[in-house]
This record gives structure tokens, sequence and C-alpha cells, in this order.
């Protein structure tokens, strides 16, 4: 089954924190373009608080990157969804019904935009607004 996912949840299959095991038990991972940055950001961020090591974090951010090698649209690992003008302008109408931050509303407006094409797309995440606002825009939230 398609599962659309956060950086919150991307970055879980790297690091071995609550959740997981879960979440690399997911198969059909879609995510967002934006993740290529907001994963690697989250796991330095882990290096400069302390739960990474540079190494770690490194080896970390090359794995990631290896498995998002590929094309724009397919890696590896994972469907990509491009930042498209269509994405971004239904990002804009989500932050006004949503107490979203802009990637926030970003990454919803991309599953949505999965979710119309592939029924039944799962929404992973580990932000609660993000997941209040995809349960409210009709996502079933994993």
């Amino acid at each position: 089954m398609s599962s659309f996912a956060d950086s919150s949840a991307l970055v879980k299959l790297y690091v071995a924190e609550p959740e997981h095991e879960r979440v690399r038990l997911l198969t059909e991972l879609t995510m967002s373009a934006l993740a290529q940055v907001e994963v690697p950001a989250a796991l330095w961020r882990k290096q400069r608080t302390g739960e990474l090591s540079a190494g770690e974090a490194r080896l970390l951010t090359e794995a990631f990157a290896d498995d998002v090698e590929g094309s724009e649209v397919t890696s590896p690992r994972f469907t990509i969804v491009s930042v498209s003008p269509a994405v971004l302008a239904g990002a804009a109408r989500l932050v006004a019904r949503h107490p979203l931050r802009g990637y926030d509303a970003v990454q919803l407006a991309s599953a949505l935009a999965v979710a119309a094409t592939v029924p039944g797309t799962r929404f992973v995440s580990f932000d609660t607004a993000l997941n209040g606002a995809a349960a409210a825009e009709g996502l079933q939230v994993l």
C-alpha cells in the first residue's frame, strides 16, 4: 500500500528512535522533493545536539542520498513528488485552513496530490499538527 512520508517519518528510516521499526516496514514510500533538504537538515541537527556523532550524521546523510538517487520522479527507494506550482498553490490554500508552517503545508499538499491519483495513500508523519490537518483533509493518517 502506498504511503506518503514526511521528513519526520523519513528520518526514522535512518535513525534508531521510537517508531523506527514501524517506519522501516512501510513499502511504496512517496516523499516530497522538499525532503531532500529537510532530512539531511534534521540529521545534522541531531549531530549538533549530540544525538549523533559527526561520522554517524555523515553516513546517514549519505545513505539517504543513495536511496534518493535516480530520476527526478523515481528513486531506488522512493517516489518523489516535485514541488510544482500546483503543489505550492495547494499549500497556500492549506495554510488558510490549518495552523501549518510553510514547509509542512508543502508536505501536505504533496501528499494530497499523490492521494488524488493513488487512492488509499496513507500519510505518515510524527508531527501532531500536520497529522491533524492531514486527517481533516481526508487522508488516512498512519
